[in-house]
């Protein structure tokens, strides 16, 4: 009998080694429901399982299936969303789920290639919701399994040249073995996401190290090769908490860029530009501890300002400020905590109000 193939001898032990040591529990796991796959692939993008978990017991508790999600508001999504990050994942969550409902009366489509027409759903998030729903044999290709994929095979081509990553997904569809997608599909995220980790890979434990190319070289550390580097930026505002008896006023940011569609304060460029806008405010405002959020691309330093409006503040004064950001109302301290806040916002209300939970 001859030997196996390389390819099937690297699947073989890879879905031997899933069936016992892989995760089996997690909750979008077991299932078939399309649904429930998606869902969990979307929040799992440049995400960790462990923040994860949470928000997807609360999606499932809220939005059950497609349809009740493609029924609600943006707003309430983006409410149960704030925290997870990656803002624009929410809004093509509603978008897909709205065309699902619209398009294919509520049933996901049951290819690779007609998944990818929905919105937000890429070649990597189709193919996992195919492989692990409807059996399809198609390669996934996700931050881990480039990780463990690009080791295996030495691949030393520069992920940001978009050629190199069409030879990749090439030498990830030939490694497919002829069965069983799922349990491999599931043991290539298995392994980059406990054994086969970005530093100090735990290759002694590794069931597929005898297929590995840079194990036996001891060049791990090298894969996946990618030059580009994303270029950071900074940025700086006052922000303003405008404070009425108990309200806040927020506005909806503009529908691209950074928080897009998000609730969030009044911003202003420079300390001067803002005491030149509250010149003649009735009131005081109280500087509170400033801050940098890190994102992605941008640390943005934030000086928190809380001005408190007199009680008795007319609505004709209240409406002069308030003109300067016509997207903007008031709300409750409760109803601003249940829209959708950024993370640095939402823990500043909390620790400013922690009464309100």
């Amino acid at each position: 009998m001859p030997a196996p193939e390389p390819g099937a001898a690297f699947a073989a032990r890879l879905i031997d080694w899933q069936r016992t040591h892989g995760r089996h529990t997690l909750p979008w796991q077991n299932t078939r429901d399309p649904y429930r796959v998606w869902l969990s692939e979307i929040m799992l993008q440049q995400t960790q399982v462990a923040t994860v978990l949470g928000y997807y017991e609360r999606f499932l508790q809220r939005f059950p299936d497609v349809a009740a999600l493609a029924a609600a508001s943006l707003d309430d999504v983006f409410g149960l969303w704030s925290g997870l990050g990656y803002y624009s994942r929410a809004r093509n969550l509603h978008a897909c789920a709205q065309a699902v409902v619209a398009t294919h009366g509520g049933r996901f489509p049951g290819t690779s290639d007609e998944l990818m027409t929905l919105p937000g759903i890429g070649r990597s998030t189709a193919a996992a919701i195919a492989a692990f729903c409807f059996g399809e044999r198609v390669a996934i290709l996700d931050g881990n399994v480039k990780r463990v994929l690009t080791r295996v095979l030495a691949f030393d081509g520069d992920l940001a040249e978009a050629k190199q990553e069409r030879a990749l997904w090439a030498q990830a569809t030939a490694l497919l073995p002829e069965s069983e997608i799922e349990r491999y599909t599931q043991g290539l995220m298995d392994l980059g996401a406990t054994l086969c980790g970005a530093r100090a890979p735990t290759c002694l434990l590794c069931p597929v190290r005898e297929d590995c190319a840079a194990a036996r070289a001891g060049t791990q550390e090298r894969y996946p090769v990618k030059t580009r580097k994303l270029k950071r930026g900074t940025r700086e505002h006052v922000w303003l908490w405008l404070h009425w008896r108990d309200e806040v006023w927020l506005e909806q940011r503009p529908a691209t860029g950074v928080w897009a569609g998000l609730w969030s304060l009044p911003e202003f460029d420079s300390a001067e530009a803002f005491e030149a806008a509250s010149a003649d405010w009735l009131g005081q405002g109280e500087s509170l501890p400033s801050f940098t959020h890190v994102l992605t691309h941008l640390d943005w330093r934030l000086h928190p300002i809380r001005w408190t409006l007199p009680d008795r503040s007319s609505a004709a004064r209240r409406a002069q400020i308030e003109s300067a950001w016509p997207t903007g109302r008031w709300f409750g301290l409760d109803e601003a905590l249940a829209a959708g806040l950024p993370a640095p916002l939402r823990k500043l209300l909390l620790a400013s109000a922690p009464s309100i939970t």
